[in-house]
């Protein structure tokens, strides 16, 4: 029925990233990402605080996590929501239906792309280029316009002369 492949996919959720979840019960971050993975949140009829909201209303009073029996009231209310013109059931049909044969995505894919942007040279203006070499690799020293003299010894002056040197007795 849908009602268990929907359950199953609450289960899968519910696991994610809580190893002492039995998948019986769905706390509000798996369940907000539930919402989030099988589209329930669209980013207009249905939010994230509008699916925090109704994890809260839901819940019991001290509880941090929400059995199948109420996350089926959290989707019926979140279902009035994203499909308006549908009576409760079926749009709790239609949010079965979203949640079929999902699994919780884990977010690499989208990470990729914000470290390609960090370390991509050839949006580097100005003095952040000059370091680099055509291939978008450091140059080390040859890339500075300053070295440092590390020459000479200890503390004080630097250079090369600053050592006295005691001629032979």
């Amino acid at each position: 029925t849908m009602a268990s492949e929907a359950e199953k996919t609450f289960q899968r959720f519910a696991v994610f990233g809580d190893s002492s979840s039995s998948g019986a019960e769905i706390n509000k971050k798996n369940f907000s990402k539930l919402c989030q993975d099988c589209g329930i949140t669209d980013g207009k009829t249905v939010t994230s605080a509008d699916v925090d909201t109704v994890f809260n209303k839901v819940k019991a009073k001290d509880a941090g996590t929400i059995t199948f029996q109420q996350f089926t009231e959290a989707m019926k209310e979140l279902s009035q929501k994203r499909f308006k013109e549908k009576s409760p059931d079926q749009g709790l049909q239609d949010i079965y239906q979203l949640m079929e044969g999902k699994n919780p995505a884990t977010t690499s894919a989208s990470r990729v792309g914000a470290v390609d942007r960090l370390t991509n040279t050839s949006k580097y203006t100005g003095s952040h280029q000059e370091p680099l070499d055509d291939s978008g690799k450091g140059k080390d020293t040859a890339g500075r316009d300053t070295t440092t003299d590390n020459s000479g010894y200890g503390r004080g002056p630097k250079g090369p002369t600053t050592r006295r040197i005691r001629p032979e007795p």
